[in-house]
């Protein structure tokens, strides 16, 4: 791995300098932003502990799901007079566009 050390050996070394790696049986991670989700499939996720810190490193199978803005459902809502499960889902069939959500629902 790093110059050809033994993994034991850097384990031990990692163990000395206070660093301990875990392997997470994680099913799937799902990271949410506002405008997206990223979910990894199949991911190989260790948690690094150095210092009172914790890190993850995940690698696995990556995609992203755009979601519908709340703004946007409460523009279509507000403008149509459906719910908020009905104006996403006519959200959704039309790609997010709000114009033909609102046409779709009159």
């Amino acid at each position: 791995m790093f110059g050809g050390i033994d993994p034991r050996r850097m384990q031990s070394m990692m163990k000395q300098m206070g660093i301990e790696n875990t392997e997470i049986p994680a099913k799937r991670v799902i990271i949410e932003t506002d405008s997206k989700r990223i979910i990894i499939e199949n991911p190989n996720v260790t948690q690094v502990s150095m210092q009172g810190q914790k890190t993850f490193q995940v690698m696995g199978d990556v995609k992203e799901e755009t979601g519908i803005p709340a703004e946007d459902i409460k523009m279509v809502t507000e403008a149509t007079g459906k719910s908020e499960v009905e104006a996403k889902a006519a959200l959704e069939k039309e790609n997010g566009d709000i114009a033909k959500a609102i046409e779709s629902l009159q």
